[in-house]
């Protein structure tokens, strides 16, 4: 998969370095996913949550962070919405981010 943009993932591991690591290993094993429906997704993480526009939600460090992206599945292509804490998160609405 090609993910966009791998700064807003840098940018928030350079203020939480504990998420460095977890963020680090999503990115590597998304691009070399080949993700053709949401099935292939609960697959490989099994806690991924799916909202309305084709927004999946990952939880990151034990759920400490939270993970919003949007997939395009004909294309191959990952596009980052949102990357913060669970409180974070709880403010904002996923499927509209």
């Amino acid at each position: 998969m090609r993910i966009i943009s791998r700064r807003a993932l840098r940018e928030f591991w350079e203020k939480h370095a504990d998420a460095r690591q977890p963020l680090q290993a999503w990115y590597a094993d998304v691009k070399h996913a080949q993700w053709k429906r949401p099935s292939d997704i609960k697959t490989q993480y099994r806690n991924a949550s799916f909202v309305a526009s084709n927004r999946v939600v990952f939880n990151v460090k034990g759920n400490r962070y939270r993970l919003v992206v949007t997939v395009q599945y004909k294309y191959g292509i990952v596009y980052i919405r949102f990357v913060g804490t669970h409180q974070e998160y709880d403010k904002i609405e996923a499927a509209t981010i």
